[in-house]
């Protein structure tokens, strides 16, 4: 398997940031809260996941039936769970998402559907994602008082507008005319056909409004479940954070890998937690939050080993049945 360069900027940030943090905290205290660890809480959060998981693919089927495709519950597990293992483990740039979307191919009767149902299902997640850490912002400064998180949750605002906005341009028909306008002009033409192509795509969804209000509702619990998650492991380090603050912090986690390119999210999400939760937030220590951060990222690998099973039976079924071909000839 061939690295590019964007690859192999991947796991030298991953590897960057994970110095850095392990040189700026105390060790001792993150050894001390790992080898102290309570295991049965650890495993009920891992669990948990597999919840999150799995509603995060419900969300995904009710989209695809919203485009006529009625795939089995079962198969787009499968698919979901290879996608995770291929993003989580893998530095190269096949990512979850196409992976996925090149399995469900198989259901499909074109390509651009499979693509379009990827595209539309992560465009509900991250509207689910953003708007909620744009609430909790609001109920974080306006309710609880916490003038000092004035500046992240301006950003916060500022970033969900954005995200409102552009998902408006996308499935609005009048505003589809306007901006198509923007792209006649000047270099930006030779943009136009990839916007236009793009637009049409999603246009199917305009007409299942009732899909995509039920896929958001779903996206929503999803945070709730990763949030039980990340409160799950924060209890069984000893981690005292309260409750309200994994709602503020958690929503916001998920966008750090997208900003910075890393392997898997690890190190820009160590980082992010210790920016949240320790720097801004104060609500954990250092340490803590390393230390909650680096037990997540194990149960985003742990969860996703089925994904590399299933890939693998896979790949050996294909094998099989090459062999028997051979045979036959």
């Amino acid at each position: 398997m061939r690295l590019k360069p964007i690859d192999i900027l991947k796991v030298l940030v991953s590897l960057a940031l994970i110095a850095y943090l392990l040189w700026r905290v105390d060790l001792g205290a993150v050894s001390e809260a790992m080898r102290g660890a309570s295991v049965p809480l650890w495993c009920l959060a891992l669990l948990i996941y597999f919840g999150a998981i799995a509603m995060s693919t419900a969300k995904w089927g009710v989209l695809l039936r919203a485009q006529g495709a009625d795939v089995p519950y079962l198969d787009l597990l499968a698919y979901s769970f290879t996608g995770l293992f291929f993003g989580n483990f893998l530095p190269t740039n096949v990512g979850g998402d196409l992976v996925r979307g090149y399995d469900l191919t198989n259901h499909v009767r074109r390509v651009e559907d499979a693509a379009i149902s990827v595209l539309v299902d992560r465009l509900v997640g991250l509207t689910a994602f953003i708007t909620s850490a744009g609430a909790m912002a609001a109920v974080a400064v306006y309710v609880w008082g916490r003038q000092d998180l004035i500046g992240l949750a301006t950003v916060v605002w500022l970033a969900t507008a954005a995200a409102l906005g552009g998902l408006a341009v996308l499935f609005s028909q009048r505003l589809r005319g306007l901006v198509g306008r923007l792209f006649r002009i000047g270099p930006l033409a030779r943009l136009e056909p990839i916007y236009l192509h793009l637009s049409d795509a999603l246009q199917s969804y305009r007409d299942h409004p009732g899909a995509l209000a039920r896929a958001y509702l779903m996206g929503l619990l999803v945070i709730v479940i990763s949030n039980v998650v990340n409160w799950l492991v924060a209890l069984a380090v000893n981690v005292d954070i309260p409750l309200r603050y994994v709602f503020l912090f958690n929503p916001m986690l998920a966008f750090a890998p997208l900003i910075v390119p890393s392997l898997g999210g690890l190190g820009v999400n160590q980082g992010a937690y210790d920016l949240l939760y320790s720097n801004l937030g104060g609500v954990a220590t250092p340490a803590g939050a390393l230390t909650v951060s680096l037990l997540m990222q194990l149960i985003i690998y742990v969860s996703s080993i089925p994904g590399g099973l299933l890939w693998l039976r896979k790949r050996r079924r294909a094998a099989a049945q090459f062999g028997a071909g051979d045979e036959l000839r």
